[in-house]
Formats: C-alpha cells, structure tokens, sequence
C-alpha cells in the first residue's frame, strides 16, 4: 500500500526532513535552531532533549524565544505565516488556532456579538456555540433545518430562514450556522451571508468539517470565498494536519479582526504549541505548492469509492450530490461517507462493530440509522477500495428482511428560560428517563457530534425523551453537562 505525497510530506517533519522545512518557513527556522549551540534555560522542561519515538518532535517545541515571535503578538515569522494562510483561503486576515476550532468559536462569538445581543442561530450549531451564547449572555432564535426522509440527517440552513428571522429580530446582532454539517450538508452561505448583510449583520460559520473545500474546483462549498464574515475550520478534521490544528479567517468589515486578536488571547492557550504552529504551516505549504494535483488525486479515489459501492443493495451510500432524493441538501460534501442501514435492518453501531471486528475499520460517528466515515486527500484508491470492498461482503452476507430502523424523530424543544439563566437556578438530579416534564439546568448531548438534543432552559417532553431513547439503544452515547447518561440536573 502506497502513502499519498501529502503523508509523506507529514512523515518528513518528523526528522526535520530538508523538503518540509522548504514547505514551512517555521520548520525551517526551527530546524536550524536546533542545530545550534544554544542552551534552553527556559520551557518546556525537556530541554529539546526528549528520546524515543518522539525524540524528532522535542526539536520543534519551543516556547516564545527570540526570533520565534508570539502568537498573541505575532510581529515576525508568526505573522508572515498567517499571513500566507490567508492568501490560500482568500480572507482578509487569519489567525492559528492550537485549541482546535472550539477556542476559535468561543473567541468569534464573543468578538462578533455583544452582552444581550440577539443571535440567529441553527438549532443544530455544535456545543462549542452554545457555550459561547451562554458565556456571553446572549438570546438565541433557533433555525431549524428541514430533515432528510431517509436518514433523519439535518438538512441546510435556507437564506429564507435568515431573512425571515432578521425581519422578526432587527435587533439581532449575529448570524451563526455550520456548514458543512458533521454528516457534509453544505448550506448556501452566499445566500445567506447577502442576506444578512443586507441587514448589516455578520456572518460566523463553523465550517470545523469544511478546511478543505473552497481550495479547489473539485470541492466547492467553501464559506471564506461565499461571503462569511468569520470563518473557523479545523485543519486536523479534512487536511492533513495534527490534531488540534485550526484556522480563524475575518473578512470584510462588519468584524473587526483586532477585536478578535483580544478576544483569542482570552480563550487560547498562552502558551502555544510550536509543534502545531509548525503543524499548521506544512499543512498549508503543503496545500500551497501541490494542493491542486493532491485534491485532483482525492477526488478520482473518491470517484472510484461511489462507482465501487453503486452494486450495494442493503447498505446506501448516499449520493455526493444529494439530488432530488435529498431536498434538504443544497450542497453535499462527497468527502463524507455517509452510509445509511436504514434497508439492511441495521443501527450505525451495528454496522460500525461489523467493520471494526471483522476488517479493522474504525468510522468517525455511528448514529441510529447511518454512519459517517471521513476521508481526506490522504485517502487512496487502496484505502478507500478496502474500506468499500468491506461495505460490499457485509452487504451481501444481509438476508435483506430484517426489520427497518426509523430515524429519530425531529425533536423542536419547548423553550421556558434562556441557557445562562437556567445554568444557575437550583434544582436536582434526577434519572433521566425519570425526568418527564422538569426543565433541564444542564446540556445533553450526543457526542459525537457534540450537538445538544436538550439546552438548560428546555422541557424534557415525552418526545424529547422518547428520542434520546432510541439514541441510547441504538447505541449512540448520550452524556450531561455533568458527563453521565443517566442522570439529568433538573428543576424541582
């Protein structure tokens, strides 16, 4: 089995390898200091002189030295950097995230929003959003995307919905979506970014999933190039970068990207990672000198993956373009596989137990009926060929008459209080399944994804309970605020 170039190039950084440091400037200047003479009295405590297999990255991870500028004050090479980011994806000013995209997230909502402001929202916005609207005291309206039939999956956020809720809320201070979803639906975020600068309100998009696309013609959808005011994208979900690793993009003038600079030294680490700052800038270098012939690459072993798994008759892939069979789609991103069990009487868990126990295949995210497994521009023909020959002997070992398994109902949550102010009311805790009627004082979630079925200040109906029942006996995990299943901290 062959390694894809931008692996290689991964692999390389390893041992400093000549051909990195002339893909990241960083690398470069860290390379070099680490063949010097110089003697770390300062941080990290092993002294550049870690052993083991992880000896070559001891070499990379310095703290704020001289020359090696301050990610919270970049002046020199930390800057040309970002800078260089920033001509890749097209925005007007970028900044390294080592917090993954959640440190980002918090930082733009409260650089984008302020105390009390209204925020439109999508009712399916990761908890990382939902952190951010409580921290900083704000008042959601909740956007409820319309769901596919066949799979219960979220569809796209319609710029209609935005219009019409910044009609009723002129006030509002702030757009907030995701696209593309965990499961890869993009929404139309050049529709949605006019309409809400029409209003003169911004647009943040958490686009965690979509690092990836906009950078070439092969994977349209990105939201830096259709318009969105803040982007955050992490690099370690689709490119190949280390886990961590992500990007805030501002563009144009209703955010001022200063004001997210203060804000990002509130909920980012002071002190960064070298390691992932080096991280990032391969990743980008690597995009920068041969993106176009490693997505070229991507896309035709991805083409094969669908032409091999049309012969499924139990298992669904589902199309990369959604078509009519998938109105809530209004774009797909194929890099997903998403794999529904729906026909073939399966849960996603099943399914996903089936492939780690008999062909050693781990899948990102298993739901009640599909699951996703995420590729990347490191997949190849031969990886994704495995994976697709795994679907195909399971697919025929189904007899095909077990019965369906329905999706989870699509759950709109009575509301009685804002998520900050019902975090702080006194209540107990009580069995979740015993908890019918009671407002919920904590979150509950499904994770993976990590987008909350319940918010503090919701009622826990007997739908709401009825559709966290099927998750858990589908398998799916479901966790509190406070990190059980079972128990929910409820009012009295």
């Amino acid at each position: 089995m062959t390694a894809c170039g931008c692996c290689v190039m991964i692999n390389r950084v390893m041992n400093m390898d000549k051909h990195a440091e002339s893909l990241s400037p960083l690398i470069a200047a860290l390379s070099d200091y680490t063949e010097g003479r110089s003697l770390p009295m300062h941080m990290p405590g092993h002294k550049r002189r870690g052993g083991g297999i992880f000896g070559p990255i001891y070499g990379l991870d310095i703290t704020e030295i001289d020359g090696f500028d301050d990610l919270h004050r970049p002046r020199g090479i930390l800057l040309r950097c970002q800078e260089r980011a920033a001509r890749l994806w097209g925005s007007g000013r970028c900044f390294f995230l080592v917090g993954g995209s959640t440190c980002g997230i918090l930082a733009a909502v409260r650089a984008a929003a302020r105390r009390g402001d209204t925020v439109i929202m999508a009712r399916n916005c990761h908890r990382s959003v939902y952190h951010a609207v409580e921290l900083c005291g704000l008042s959601p309206v909740y956007l409820f995307p319309e769901t596919d039939a066949e799979t219960g999956i979220a569809g796209s956020i319609a710029p209609e919905q935005v219009k019409k809720a910044l009609a009723e809320h002129p006030g509002a201070g702030l757009v907030i979506l995701t696209s593309p979803t965990y499961e890869g639906v993009i929404s139309d975020v050049a529709g949605i970014a006019n309409a809400a600068h029409a209003a003169g309100v911004p647009v943040l998009i958490d686009a965690a999933h979509g690092a990836h696309l906009g950078l070439s013609p092969y994977f349209p959808g990105g939201a830096v190039g259709a318009g969105a005011d803040i982007v955050i994208m992490s690099l370690h979900k689709t490119l190949p970068a280390l886990t961590q690793c992500a990007l805030a993009h501002v563009s144009g003038g209703l955010v001022d990207p200063d004001r997210l600079a203060r804000e990002l030294s509130v909920f980012e680490t002071s002190s960064p990672s070298y390691v992932l700052m080096s991280s990032i800038d391969l990743c980008v270098g690597t995009l920068e000198s041969g993106g176009g012939a490693l997505f070229a690459d991507y896309s035709r072993a991805l083409g094969e993956f669908y032409g091999q798994t049309e012969g499924l008759e139990k298992l669904k892939v589902l199309a990369p373009r959604g078509g009519a069979a998938h109105p809530a789609f209004f774009g797909f991103d194929r890099g997903k596989l998403v794999i529904g069990t729906r026909r073939a009487g399966l849960t996603g868990g099943e399914l996903a137990e089936a492939l780690r126990q008999r062909d050693q295949i781990e899948v990102e995210m298993a739901w009640t009926n599909y699951l996703v497994a995420m590729t990347s521009l490191c997949d190849t023909p031969d990886t994704l060929g495995r994976f697709a020959g795994a679907l195909l002997e399971i697919d025929r070992e189904l007899d095909g008459t077990a019965v369906l398994t329905a999706p989870v109902p699509d759950i709109r949550p009575e509301i009685r209080l804002g998520a900050g102010e019902a975090v702080l009311l006194e209540g107990e805790n009580l069995p979740l399944w015993a908890a019918r009627g009671r407002m919920a004082l904590e979150y509950i979630w499904a994770y993976p994804p990590g987008i909350p079925v319940v918010v503090p200040g919701e009622i826990l109906t007997a739908g709401v309970l009825e559709a966290l029942r099927a998750m858990a006996g589908s398998g799916v995990a479901v966790t509190t605020s406070s990190g059980s299943g079972e128990v929910i901290r409820c009012t009295l």
